[in-house]
């Protein structure tokens, strides 16, 4: 798959040579060609020195061909701007845009452009949101047994209460992220489209979970 990364600081080129070494094309884009310093020699993928939002540096880039985007530059308004303009004009599905101002994000993420502040921001949680299928654990108690894991629903789980998915993967639903912020999980509680779910589970149930949570519910009752 294509992915392009507006932005070759340290998150951008952490992605970058992570999509790389998994075997995707990847484009970055940077106004500094310094920047390109950070991603090694070992780096295959394309480099193109220019401002992240202009449409003409987006077709370097080859953004109409690409499965996902990711603005990760020093400025909200730059990142928010290219995320859109890679959405509007050149049709990529999947996009994700850093943002340092959190009273920002709710804003934005009403636009259709997920983001996360960047006091939480990591090359893995950007990766989260481009491609989204599977976990991301963040937090293992000590004896290793145990994980947190924010895990990926197929979007047939939008509108069905907590209580189904602790029924279906016998595991709980620690809390819920919608908007940029947290939500103590209780079983009444009603998934909308854009909640993170964080649940605790043993950890080698892990890619069980996962399983069950990425299929549409329809399938699972069919069943």
């Amino acid at each position: 798959m294509h992915f392009v990364i507006m932005g070759c600081g340290r998150v951008g080129a952490s992605l970058a040579k992570a999509l790389d070494a998994n075997g995707h094309s990847v484009a970055v884009v940077d106004r500094n060609p310094d920047a390109f310093l950070k991603l090694g020699r070992e780096f295959s993928g394309s480099t193109i020195t220019g401002i992240g939002f202009d449409r003409e540096t987006l077709s370097q880039a080859k953004t109409a061909d690409a499965y996902a985007f990711a603005a990760v530059s020093s400025g909200d308004n730059s990142n928010i701007l290219a995320a859109r303009v890679a959405r509007e004009t050149f049709g990529v599905v999947n996009v994700a845009a850093r943002i340092y101002d959190p009273n920002r994000a709710q804003v934005f993420e009403r636009l259709g452009i997920p983001t996360v502040p960047t006091v939480r921001w990591t090359a893995d949680q950007v990766m989260r949101k481009l491609v989204p299928q599977g976990s991301i654990t963040e937090f293992r108690e000590p004896s290793g047994r145990l994980v947190l894991a924010e895990v990926h629903l197929d979007p047939g789980w939008v509108a069905r209460p907590i209580k189904e998915i602790e029924t279906r993967t016998k595991a709980r639903v620690a809390y819920v992220t919608r908007l940029s912020e947290g939500i103590l999980a209780h079983e009444d509680l009603l998934l909308q489209d854009g909640d993170l779910v964080h649940l605790m589970c043993p950890v080698d149930r892990l890619g069980e979970i996962e399983k069950i949570l990425d299929q549409p519910v329809r399938t699972m009752e069919e069943e």
